[in-house]
């Protein structure tokens, strides 16, 4: 059975830094495509980042410049490097994998009915 596993939220000042992880386990059948979603209360679950399987990234115009995706094969994992926070940022971050013809973020929300997804951790940036 496939588990997504997200850990390395918090709590974090204004201009600080996370950095999560979405450890992958099982074996999950076709996936060429993993990105980072998230979900403020009362607004729409929205993607962050995409990363192919070439290692190609894309990001939202929001946070490019300040997250990072990137991805440690060897030990199944995704992260998310998460520099110079904003309020904005707060909210509750979700990791995704499956296939897509072209793994970029636009087409992420694809994976909202096809993808693997995991539970889920939560940032809270503090002013």
């Amino acid at each position: 059975q496939v588990q997504l596993v997200e850990s390395g939220g918090g709590t974090v000042q204004s201009g600080g830094s996370l950095r999560l992880s979405c450890a992958v386990s099982g074996y999950m059948y076709k996936t060429n495509c993993m990105a980072w979603f998230r979900q403020a209360p009362g607004k729409e679950r929205e993607g962050v980042a995409a990363i192919a399987s070439t290692d190609s990234t894309t990001y939202d115009d929001s946070v490019k410049g300040r997250f990072t995706i990137s991805r440690d094969n060897a030990k199944n994992t995704v992260y998310l490097q998460m520099n110079s926070l904003k309020s904005e940022d707060s909210a509750m971050y979700y990791c995704a994998a499956g296939y897509l013809r072209s793994c970029i973020l636009p087409n992420t929300g694809q994976l909202r009915a096809s993808g693997y997804w995991g539970q889920g951790t939560q940032v809270t940036v503090s002013s």
